[in-house]
């Protein structure tokens, strides 16, 4: 009865998913061919006039795109001057993570508009952020239908986040696994000198997400009006960091087997 207890205990410790150590980090560096799809020179359009509903991928993970809705763009656009919806597709740090590759443009219209999905059960690590020049411009000088945060006198207490929200299933669906927001304009300060809006780029731990099948973006603004958020609805990421997990039923199975063999040999040497 004690050999078949710890036999047992040893297949359920085998069968146990473990995650591996070894994280891959997606730059977005090997999209590399031009569509005339993107204006201002980025690489797609994922969110505009031109985008087809669907999505692009890199390296196991795949963004939606919609017409004239929401989705991402993969982008190199240096542009950190122009304000305004034409130049949708730069961010406002100039350049990627690396100050040579290409970085991603996310838009959402909507909760869970912009999502990407993982090609299995995944941990994200990390992802670099930082604000869009349309949206950084828009904040910081306002436009024709977002004000400038702060208001006339400076004192309004204005925010703008983004939510990254982890799903189990593709396609935004299923349980959510964790969420996590990340203030890239905060006017709350009472010493206005503080108040900020994010132009650099910016690691975000996102380890509490847990393990996904996808993950969406979300937007929350003080400035609304009746049609919702009236500041630009963008994000600009780099360098995102996954880790693939076994599926659990693989990994079981193995831990089935060794346990099985295991008995199999104390069988043999156990005396009569």
């Amino acid at each position: 009865m004690r050999l078949t207890t710890k036999l047992l205990a040893v297949a359920l410790l085998i069968s146990i998913p473990t995650v591996s150590s070894q994280a891959k980090v997606v730059d977005f560096d090997d999209l590399n061919a031009y569509s005339v799809n993107g204006p201002n020179g980025s690489y797609f359009d994922g969110h505009g006039g031109g985008a087809s509903l669907g999505s692009w991928e890199t390296e196991g993970v795949a963004f939606n795109t919609g017409t004239f809705g929401p989705g991402w763009s993969y982008s190199n656009v240096n542009d950190v001057t122009t304000p305004g919806f034409t130049n949708q597709w730069a961010a406002i740090t100039g350049a990627d993570v690396s100050g040579t590759g290409n970085y991603v443009i996310g838009n959402s219209l909507s909760p869970n508009g912009a999502f990407f999905n993982l090609d299995g059960p995944t941990l994200v690590n990390s992802v670099s952020v930082t604000n869009a020049t349309y949206t950084a411009l828009s904040i910081q000088n306002g436009d024709t239908f977002a004000k400038a945060f702060g208001g006339p006198s400076g004192d309004d207490p204005d925010l703008f986040t983004v939510t990254f929200t982890g799903h189990s299933e593709v396609g935004a669906t299923g349980a959510v696994t964790g969420t996590r927001e990340y203030i890239l304009a905060d006017y709350r300060f009472a010493d206005n000198s503080q108040d900020f809006f994010v132009d650099t780029w910016q690691l975000v731990d996102l380890t509490n997400l847990g393990t996904v099948r996808s993950v969406s973006i979300s937007f929350f603004s003080t400035d609304v009006g009746g049609f919702g958020i009236n500041t630009p609805t963008y994000v600009a990421i780099d360098n995102l960091s996954i880790t693939a997990v076994p599926e659990p039923g693989s990994v079981a199975f193995f831990g089935i087997a060794g346990a099985g063999s295991i008995w199999r040999r104390r069988r043999r040497t156990t005396p009569v």
